[in-house]
């Protein structure tokens, strides 16, 4: 059983989920499923199966599944052989591997 008194901060969407509405993760946001609205988080892991749209902004953003809509990544940026990043993008770093896809407008600060 999970220790719900652990300082870690992280939050966890399983696959099937769905959420919708605003999300803000002091520590590591890892979705398996589905959000949309506005989700804040020091670091984003979308899994193979997940879908985030909506105001995204965190440090660091690792995309295997789908990021859509209006991103802001602070620090590193990493779109997966599997990831589809789709809107306005603002990064500082960021990586894109082969077959990883990207479309709409990107602004490196």
């Amino acid at each position: 059983m999970a220790d719900i008194t652990s300082p870690n901060n992280n939050l966890v969407i399983g696959e099937g989920v769905t959420f919708n509405g605003s999300i803000s993760v002091p520590g590591k946001a890892v979705i398996n499923g589905n959000v949309t609205g506005e989700l804040t988080a020091e670091d984003l892991l979308i899994g193979n199966k997940g879908q985030v749209t909506g105001n995204v902004r965190a440090s660091e953003i690792d995309v295997h599944g789908e990021l859509n809509q209006d991103v802001t990544c602070k620090e590193h940026l990493i779109i997966r052989s599997t990831g589809r990043v789709t809107g306005t993008l603002e990064y500082h770093e960021i990586e894109i591997q082969r077959g990883g896809q990207f479309r709409g407008n990107m602004n490196q600060k």
